[in-house]
């Protein structure tokens, strides 16, 4: 038995959820269909499918085996593939998660550059707050901002995301600008909390290189990018912001940075995709032009962001930057 068609042949039928069907598919005769998971079963001596004149089901370990099986069938297509798109460059579908802010004002902005480089390459952009496991979603590389956690995953450092404490001034005005970090107790912070655990992100300053954390109190929280940064300009109280996107803000005095001597800690930013799956020709295009990306945009580089915050003009400034820290919840993504 030629166990490669038979788990094709197996994978099939599940997917069509009939014998005929996938025979007709796969333009094999249903009695062949039919034997093929026959000996299948009998091979590993476990039943895969209960059948029944109507409809089939996977058995507990036909489950298990299907899933391994869809896992097998796919690193085979995508080996291929890579060998395939070496002579003509990659194509297929490419499947992509990557923080919400990221993705409207760095990626979208500049992906007509990356189409021109692989046009034969079909985008999937996942753009939201949530973590996403990669390996269940069938996401081939992610961008991912924060310490990342020893995982399966393989991960290429592209960019520091750095921040700014600052409030509206009308805040400022009724609760005045605080002049030292122990200040910061007769005032009050718009708090993000985690979507995915619901527990507040701690703020924290570099003091002397040290890392500081402070305890801020909170009349609002949220777990939303946008909400943050509208409550801020409402004048609910301070935020840390990533530069890249409270600096059209600052610019205009919509909102005004303090305790500058004191910077937030800065976090990694990092493009990650899973370590047991072959390398193939998109995810390393992919890649590498989002590395480029980020090495041209300073306030995302690794060059200290607070030389270009008023002075920068490439893709990550200007009037497309809208949003707000995503990185207080990607800080804890689970990968």
């Amino acid at each position: 038995m030629d166990r490669f068609q038979a788990m094709q042949v197996f994978t099939r039928v599940v997917d069509a959820n009939s014998f005929s069907r996938a025979a007709d598919s796969l333009g094999l005769p249903r009695a062949t269909v039919t034997t093929l998971i026959q000996n299948l079963e009998r091979l590993l001596q476990v039943r895969l499918l209960n059948r029944s004149t109507r409809r089939l089901s996977l058995t507990q370990d036909g489950a298990a085996y299907y899933e391994r099986c869809v896992a097998i069938l796919a690193d085979v297509e995508e080996t291929e593939a890579s060998f395939r798109d070496a002579a003509r460059g990659p194509r297929g579908r490419l499947r992509i998660d990557v923080p919400a802010a990221i993705g409207r004002l760095v990626l979208i902005p500049q992906l007509c550059e990356f189409h021109e480089r692989c046009p034969e390459l079909e985008l999937a952009i996942g753009m939201s707050d949530r973590p996403v496991d990669m390996v269940r979603e069938a996401v081939d590389c992610a961008i991912r901002i924060g310490q990342l956690p020893d995982s399966s995953l393989v991960a290429r450092r592209i960019g520091t995301l750095f921040s700014a404490t600052c409030a509206a001034p009308d805040y400022l005005a009724r609760y005045g600008e605080p002049q030292t970090i122990a200040d910061l107790a007769g005032h009050h912070a718009v708090h993000y909390f985690s979507s995915l655990t619901g527990r507040g992100i701690d703020w924290d300053f570099v003091v002397d290189g040290v890392v500081t954390e402070v305890e801020m109190s909170s009349v609002v929280s949220v777990n939303d990018s946008d909400a943050y940064l509208a409550c801020a300009l409402q004048g609910f109280g301070l935020v840390q912001a990533p530069r890249f996107m409270a600096l059209p803000h600052l610019e205009s005095g919509a909102l005004r940075e303090v305790l500058p001597q004191w910077q937030p800690s800065s976090l990694p930013i990092s493009v990650v995709y899973p370590a047991n799956r072959h390398l193939s020709a998109k995810v390393r295009a992919f890649v590498d032009w989002v590395a480029e990306l980020f090495a041209a945009c300073p306030l995302l580089g690794g060059r200290a962001a607070v030389d270009y915050c008023c002075s920068y003009e490439g893709p990550c400034t200007g009037n497309t930057l809208r949003s707000v820290a995503e990185q207080h919840n990607l800080a804890e993504s689970v990968l």
